[in-house]
């Protein structure tokens, strides 16, 4: 497949952020900033994204020297695949990292932030990055608010938004008691991945599609996540959460909005988050008749998990969007850990036509799923697929499964300057672009929705670890069958 890709790397590169940054990165020795964060804007820095002038301001409770902040900054980086272009690429850009503790208050910080801007001129843009818990995030958008320093500051917040609609409010609440909900950045990673974001351009950009994506024409859509990893030693954070909270609430519903938006009228981040808000304004709540939840075998025994846990590691619903577009199709969305494979897939089921002129071996299609579908790999680099039937060679008419397939890598080749989820969101963060992040108002309806499963969740039901969860899960979604990744062309 040939595709243009002219001038693209240079497009890419000339969209520096235009205004100069004095970045806080609070929890910059956690896990994530080690992880992706570092090393991400050491990335946009290699590939001319970032600003002219540039400072990033470590901050956490324990203190450490700048000296060992860069040491921590540059052993993320030669971890994380980001190597620098040239020898002393990672020098330069440490000279724009400095620490500060606050573990004994906040005030050393304040000083830092005027130092670093008054060292880029006075007139840099200031950015907090909030790679913290929620208890903690709210603590530190308050001692923000008393130093004065949120006057036209932006700032990203982590997930989970809260563990229900009560928490959420009162979140929202802390946020918007410091910063105005245009200067808020409730960062989804998911939403940064170029997949997800080829959505929009498949949906709205080619004219086979957009007719035929309707109740019309769609069976059923799935949405599923699966992973073989564990809970990875977060035993204490994954009792308060689980599934339900840390993926469905999140990234699953996100990605429908997605996929069931109408045509917005541009892809400015007002009309496009108008578009996916009305969305979740047409889900129906979700019934705990329609939810299974599971729990792998053995996860009672990880390191602070409660012997006597209900938390689930595995969730699958049916929800509806109750609007004219999608009355009556089932959204069957799923994620899970410790199971069979790790993908992130999106599929497209469509309505069988009459084929009743074909002598058709119902052998070939199974109950319930035909093989005429769009399925979306959404993991990087990401893929396309589609499966329909063709005529089988041969003298009689006879009808056999056919694949035709797009992926990135092949299409675009390895673009050095592609972005990570991550780097992406940060960058449209510091440009103001918040095309890519949630809303207070999204963020309250998907919890509201979800309050009838959180007060009477249905039990979890254990299921083995390598397996695709409980069986129950086939209950849910018949008379149709889940669609596996093991399933993929």
């Amino acid at each position: 497949m040939s595709v243009s890709t002219t001038s693209a790397q240079e497009d890419r590169a000339a969209d520096r952020v235009r205004t100069d940054q004095v970045i806080v990165l609070f929890g910059a020795t956690g896990d994530l900033a080690r992880r992706k964060l570092l090393p991400g804007m050491f990335h946009l820095s290699q590939v001319g994204l970032m600003p002219e002038g540039f400072r990033i301001i470590g901050a956490a409770r324990r203190a450490i020297s700048t000296d060992e902040f860069r040491q921590v900054a540059r052993e993320s980086v030669e971890g994380s695949g980001r190597k620098p272009d040239a020898g002393n690429a990672f020098d330069e850009f440490a000279e724009a990292l400095s620490f500060v503790g606050v573990g004994e208050g906040f005030g050393p910080l304040g000083d830092a932030v005027e130092g670093a801007k008054k060292e880029l001129g006075g007139d840099a843009d200031l950015l907090f990055y909030l790679s913290l818990p929620p208890k903690a995030a709210a603590g530190t958008v308050e001692e923000i608010g008393k130093l004065g320093l949120d006057e036209d500051a932006r700032v990203i917040t982590e997930k989970p938004f809260g563990t229900d609609l009560r928490s959420a409010h009162e979140l929202n609440g802390r946020l918007h008691s410091v910063f105005q909900e245009n200067r808020i950045y409730r960062i989804d990673h998911y939403l940064g991945r170029e997949a997800v974001q080829n959505l929009l351009a498949l949906r709205f950009a080619n004219g086979m599609f957009e007719p035929v994506w309707n109740r019309n024409h769609i069976d059923h859509v799935q949405i599923d996540i699966p992973e073989t990893l564990s809970i990875e030693m977060r035993g204490s954070f994954y009792e308060d959460t689980g599934a339900f909270r840390d993926m469905l609430v999140t990234h699953l519903f996100q990605v429908l909005g997605f996929v069931a938006m109408e045509p917005p009228t541009s892809l400015e981040p007002k009309p496009l988050g108008l578009e996916r808000e009305k969305v979740f304004d047409s889900m129906l709540p979700l019934r705990p008749e329609d939810v299974v939840r599971g729990q792998y075998v053995g996860y009672r025994e990880e390191d602070g998990v409660d012997p006597d846990s209900d938390t689930e590691t595995f969730i699958a619903v049916k929800a509806f969007v109750d609007n004219w577009r999608w009355e009556g199709v089932p959204f069957y969305l799923r994620s899970g850990k410790r199971m069979a494979e790790s993908h992130h897939v999106l599929t497209i089921a469509f309505k069988q036509p009459p084929r009743r002129m074909f002598p058709l071996d119902q052998d070939l299609i199974p109950e319930g799923f035909g093989r005429d579908h769009l399925t979306f790999e959404l993991g990087e680099p990401g893929s396309i697929s589609t499966s329909f039937l063709a005529k089988v060679p041969g003298a009689t008419m006879q009808l056999g499964e056919a694949h035709m397939k797009f992926t990135y890598a092949e299409a675009f080749g390895n673009n050095q300057a592609a972005l990570d989820p991550y780097e992406r969101l940060i960058h449209d963060a510091m440009n103001g672009d918040r095309t890519l992040f949630t809303s207070s108002a999204a963020i309250e309806r998907l919890w509201e929705i979800s309050e009838p499963v959180l007060e009477a969740p249905p039990p979890a039901i254990p299921y083995w670890r390598g397996s695709w969860g409980p069986r129950e899960i086939d209950q849910l979604i018949a008379p149709r069958r889940w669609h596996l990744p093991s399933d993929h062309v």
